[in-house]
């Protein structure tokens, strides 16, 4: 294993260092306990939007921290969950008077930790759980998994808080944002976690895993490699008949790269996928492009569509500034 660190136990810290200083002029960085979060705090109330999950996802959550979108990010150790004490006083923090809206990816660990600082923390918080990932039935033990679509969450979310809506709005908006999201994603190759030193799973030369998660884990099938318009008709497919999606419908097209896969090959993957709904008389309005929510450095990609409409578009399209997604 060749990696650009002094010792794995530190390489979490450094980087969250590096990351606050290239960015000083949008993010902070809180040693202990560990969250990132706005330099510039909100000079009127707003509900504070928090969110985090194991590192390794760069740069989701951390990333995402700004004018526009999360108010602060807890980062665990590498695809381990923060802890209660480090979303709490993240919270507490950046929490202003409006109240604060966690958005919180469906994982067991993730999910149990933002509980226990919510029932710890004074003052009025919500929550949002984000299930986008297709991949599972519903009654894969603790349901489906929150992946690429969590950025969408955030991002629609953070534009209807920046506008000053209330507390119960912003969560009711992130829970019609989650229902109207689907995500799946395929592997050409496994990550490596830097403590382990070797590939989580392998792949023959000749396969792909599809239906991944974004924690280095197997899909749901091995599968004999395809061309890249065959894989983009696979998660279509998968999508299309999730969401239900019917011609004369828009659309947001995000094609999320998994950390090891060249711009090069995810443009090539967006102009397939946008084919293969224009064909089908859906109209992609809005698209995303990019590694947004990785794996470390595993190869592969993912599809997340959102149903869009005119309130969608409109928060959208609303001013962002964050380290990693500005417009």
């Amino acid at each position: 294993m060749k990696k650009l660190l002094n010792n794995t136990d530190d390489l979490l810290t450094d980087s969250l260092k590096g990351f606050a200083r290239a960015h000083n002029d949008i993010v902070s960085f809180n040693v202990q306990p560990a969250f990132i979060s706005r330099s510039s705090p909100a000079t009127q109330a707003k509900v504070a939007l928090v969110s985090g999950g194991g590192a390794g996802h760069e740069p989701l959550h951390a990333g995402m921290v700004g004018t526009g979108m999360l108010d602060a990010a807890c980062p665990g150790h590498i695809f381990t969950s923060p802890t209660p004490d480090q979303m709490m006083a993240a919270a507490q923090a950046v929490d202003n008077g409006a109240g604060v809206l966690f958005i919180v990816k469906n994982y067991a660990g993730d999910v149990m930790n933002f509980e226990i600082a919510a029932e710890m923390l004074e003052g009025d918080s919500a929550s949002v759980l984000v299930c986008d990932d297709v991949s599972l039935s519903a009654e894969h033990s603790t349901g489906r998994r929150g992946v690429a679509g969590t950025l969408i969450v955030e991002k629609l979310v953070g534009a209807a808080a920046e506008a000053g809506a209330d507390l119960m709005a912003c969560q009711a908006l992130g829970e019609r944002v989650n229902k109207a999201t689907a995500s799946i994603g395929v592997a050409l190759t496994s990550c490596t976690v830097p403590a382990l030193g070797k590939p989580t799973f392998d792949l023959a030369e000749d396969e792909m895993e599809f239906g991944v998660g974004i924690h280095g884990e197997r899909g749901r099938e091995t599968l004999p490699l395809k061309s890249a318009s065959e894989i983009v008709a696979d998660l279509a497919d998968v999508i299309e008949a999730e969401l239900n999606i019917k011609s004369g419908q828009q659309v947001l097209l995000h094609i999320n790269g998994f950390g090891g896969t060249p711009l090069i090959e995810l443009y090539a993957v967006y102009d397939l996928a946008a084919q293969y709904w224009q064909a089908r008389g859906v109209e992609v309005i809005r698209s995303l492009v990019g590694n947004y929510t990785t794996s470390l450095d595993m190869a592969g990609c993912s599809m997340t569509i959102t149903l869009m409409d005119d309130t969608l578009t409109t928060l959208w399209d609303a001013p962002v500034h964050t380290a990693n997604l500005r417009w």
